[in-house]
Order: structure tokens, then C-alpha cells, then sequence
């Protein structure tokens, strides 16, 4: 490979994978300019841009032999990868960014070109954002889930489990009592889980302007479930200038009647399963160490109906 071929990886990136996976992690990282090569030759592909990353994968955009311009997205295979692959195949594009190919073996993707410089959220309109977004949500949700993804049942019952611990972490007893109520109303979903595919991580930064046609979801983490259990991420997004316009809850719950009249969903249901996305984030943060629930969640918990 040429020089101007080769990749450096962003320090932010190996940083990220020796704190996720520890010696896993850092033999990935040390492995990844070369899976970059070898990708790049096997596809007849070539750089035409500097690499950008997240938390979990590289982004490297290319050109291929006919001029179209594409992105290679790598990351470490996983089940979430593998789930990755099997919804950008089951949406074959609809409303999501399209999957051109892929590599079972190494979960590397190439995927089309998106304007990575403008999301959603350089839409100023809250309202008229929200309403993209909501309609971009109801394309993907009418999609049939692709076999073999986790099921929200599972991952719900899971959470339920775990709950007795996670709250002996939490320093104050009011929370803990929030955490009971909000895990006794995912133990009365728990069996109607439902059956759609969700994104499981739909807010403005993850849709972005595009050529066919104006805005494309991406970076989808596919699970079956209720699409109630998918709304979170739009209800909390571009968190900082919601707060900053003084009164968070009246937008959270602007954005939830939004959503759930666009897609049409029993609001009673999508209350209980935004419930259970919080009591999920929650145990989470429990699990890393945290002592008291997020303040945003319990205004997102204050602003449902």
C-alpha cells in the first residue's frame, strides 16, 4: 500500500478498545492498519479522505474503480456486530444508509457515502426535526426484523434481574424507589414484548444528510421489540441546548407526543417502555460505578404522561 493509503488510527479510538476490551482490544488495534490494506486492496478501493472515528469503529471514506465515493466502517466483531450487518440487510436502504459489502469474517462494511457534516441536528427547528426524525423512524420500524437478532424480551428480563442490586448502589432512597417503580412497569410489559426491528439508537446525530435521498439513519444496534423501547434516544437528544432553553420537560414531552403520533403507537405502552430504556441506561451507569440516577433521565421520567 501507499503511504497516502496507510491509516493512523486516532488515539481516541485505542484508547476506547484498551478500556472496552482490554489485551482483546489493543491486539485489535494493533492489527487494524493492515485489515485497513488489506480491505482497501481486496475491494479495489482507494482513500480519498482522512479516517474518522467513534467509540467503537473506524470510518475510512473511499473512492472505488468507478468513482463512487463510499465509506469502510471497521470495528471489532462482536454480536453487535453481527446484528449490524443483519438489519443494513434486512433495510436494503430504506431510510438507512445502504450496506454495499461486507466481510463476515473481519465484520468489516463498505457502506455508501453520507454528508458525515450534517446531521439532523443542524436542522434549528425542533419541532420540524423531531418530525424528520419521527418519519425516518416509521420507515425503518416497517421493515420485518431480520432472524436471529436479540429480542427485547430477553434483554428485559435480564434488566429485571438485576435490579435488586442495582439498587442497594443508589446512595439516595428516593431513587431507589424510582428504580422499583420503574422496573414494576417493565415487569407488566415484560411479556408483550413486541416484534419490530429498532434501531435501539435513533436520535439527530445518528441521521445524516444524503444524495438519494435527504436524510439516512445509520449505525443501527438491530433488536426485536416494542418500538416504545426506541424513542429515548430522540427524547433525550442535543440534551445541552434542551437544557439550556429553560424548561427541558415541556420539550421532552413535545417530542414524545410527536413520535408517538407519527408512528402511531398506544402512548400508555410507549410511557412503560421508555420507563424500561431508563431503567436500562441506569443499570448501566450503576454498573460503572455511578451512586445516583442521571438528572436527565428523571426529567425524561417526570415528562412522560
Amino acid at each position: 500500500m501507499s503511504p497516502a493509503q496507510e491509516v493512523e488510527i486516532p488515539p481516541a479510538l485505542a484508547a476506547s478498545y484498551a478500556t472496552g476490551f482490554g489485551e482483546a482490544g489493543r491486539a485489535w488495534i494493533a492489527a487494524l492498519p493492515a485489515l485497513v490494506a488489506e480491505v482497501l486492496d481486496r475491494w479495489e478501493l482507494r482513500r480519498d479522505d482522512a479516517p474518522r472515528s467513534g467509540a467503537a469503529s473506524l470510518v475510512v471514506p473511499v473512492v472505488g474503480k468507478d468513482g463512487a465515493r463510499a465509506v469502510v466502517r471497521l470495528q471489532l466483531p462482536r454480536a453487535e456486530t453481527a446484528a449490524a450487518l443483519a438489519g443494513l440487510q434486512a433495510w436494503d436502504g430504506r431510510g438507512m444508509v445502504r450496506l454495499l459489502d461486507h466481510d463476515p469474517g473481519t465484520g468489516t462494511m463498505l457502506l455508501e457515502r453520507l454528508d458525515g457534516a450534517r446531521t439532523l441536528a443542524s436542522v434549528e427547528d425542533d419541532t420540524v426535526a423531531t418530525q424528520l426524525l419521527g418519519e425516518l423512524h416509521a420507515r425503518l420500524l416497517a421493515v420485518p426484523a431480520a432472524p436471529g437478532l436479540p429480542h427485547l424480551g430477553d434483554v428485559a428480563s435480564t434488566m429485571l434481574e438485576q435490579v435488586p442490586r442495582a439498587v442497594a448502589g443508589l446512595a439516595d432512597p428516593a431513587e431507589r424507589r424510582v428504580l422499583r417503580d420503574w422496573a414494576s412497569v417493565v415487569a407488566e410489559l415484560v411479556g408483550e414484548p413486541g416484534d419490530r426491528m429498532l434501531h435501539w439508537d435513533l436520535h439527530h446525530d445518528n441521521v445524516l444528510a444524503a444524495q438519494r435521498e435527504p436524510w439516512l439513519a445509520i449505525d443501527p444496534e438491530p433488536l426485536v421489540g416494542d418500538p416504545g423501547f426506541d424513542l429515548w434516544p430522540a427524547l433525550d437528544s442535543r440534551w445541552g441546548e434542551v437544557v439550556a432553553g429553560g424548561d427541558p420537560g415541556r420539550v421532552v414531552r413535545r417530542r414524545f407526543d410527536q413520535l408517538t403520533e407519527v408512528l402511531e403507537l398506544d402512548r400508555e405502552r410507549a410511557t412503560g417502555w421508555t420507563l424500561g430504556r431508563l431503567l436500562q441506561n441506569a443499570l448501566w451507569d450503576l454498573e460503572d460505578g455511578a451512586s445516583a440516577l442521571a438528572p436527565a433521565a428523571l426529567v425524561v421520567a417526570g415528562a412522560l404522561p
